[in-house]
C-alpha cells in the first residue's frame, strides 16, 4: 500500500474537508466514501424501493462507479444523507462497495479516503489514521447552514435529531460500525475554524509520515 490517508468521523464533523485539503496538499486522489452510499440510497428511492430492503440495496451498490458521483449535486441533500446511513447498514451493501473503496486505496501512488470506517475496514494499514469529530450541536449547526443557504428548509432542531439519529445508527450498525481505529488520531473541531482543523490535521499527518520514514 503506498500513501494513504483515512480520515474517519459522523457527519458534518469536517472530515470531507480536510480530507480534501490534505489530498491538494499532497497531491493524492481523493474518495469521499459517503457518496457511494449516497449514490445507493437515492438509487433505491428512484426505482421506488424500500431503503429497509438489503436485497434492493445490495443490487444498487453493484456497478457503481466512483467517478462519476463527484458532481452530482443530489447526494449533497439531507435525504441522501439519510438514505445512506440506512442503507450503508445492510452487510451486502458494504460488501458489494468494499473492493471499490479498497482499489482505490491500493492505487500505486496512494489516495485519500474518508468516511465511517476506512481506519478500521477498508485501509486499516493506513500510513495516516485521522479520526475527526465535534459535539452533535456544532455539527448539526454547521450541517444547518450549508442547507438553510442552498435554500432547504429545516428547523435546527430537526437538524440536530437527525445527526442524533443518524450518529446512533453509524455507531450501532452489526456491520462495520463507526469507531475510532485504534491507532488513530483524534481531531476534535469543536472549536476550530477550517484553517486550524487542517493545520491540526496536516500535522498529524506529517508526524505519521516521519514514523513510517516517508
Amino acid at each position: 500500500m503506498g500513501f494513504v490517508i483515512a480520515v474517519d468521523g459522523p457527519a458534518a464533523s469536517g472530515k470531507g474537508t480536510i480530507a480534501g485539503r490534505l489530498a491538494r496538499e499532497y497531491g493524492l486522489p481523493h474518495l469521499d466514501t459517503g457518496l457511494l452510499y449516497r449514490a445507493v440510497g437515492l438509487k433505491v428511492l428512484e426505482a421506488g424501493g424500500s431503503l429497509d430492503d438489503a436485497e434492493a440495496a445490495q443490487a444498487a451498490a453493484r456497478g457503481l462507479d466512483a467517478r462519476t458521483l463527484s458532481d452530482d449535486l443530489r447526494l449533497t441533500t439531507g435525504e441522501a444523507g439519510e438514505a445512506a446511513s440506512r442503507v450503508a447498514g445492510h452487510p451486502g451493501v458494504r460488501a458489494a462497495l468494499l473492493t471499490l473503496q479498497q482499489d482505490f486505496a491500493a492505487q500505486a501512488g496512494g489516495a485519500v479516503l474518508d468516511g465511517r470506517d476506512i481506519g478500521t475496514v477498508i485501509a486499516p494499514d493506513a500510513t495516516a489514521k485521522l479520526f475527526v469529530t465535534a459535539t452533535p450541536e456544532v455539527r448539526a449547526s454547521r450541517r444547518w447552514k450549508q442547507l438553510t443557504a442552498r435554500g432547504d428548509a429545516i428547523a435546527l432542531e430537526d437538524m440536530l435529531a437527525d445527526i442524533r439519529r443518524r450518529d446512533e445508527r453509524d455507531a450501532g450498525r452489526g456491520a462495520a460500525p463507526m469507531v475510532q481505529a485504534h491507532d488513530a488520531a483524534l481531531l476534535d473541531t469543536t472549536d476550530l475554524g477550517i484553517e486550524a482543523a487542517f493545520d491540526a490535521a496536516r500535522r498529524i499527518v506529517e508526524a505519521a509520515r516521519a514514523r513510517h520514514g516517508l
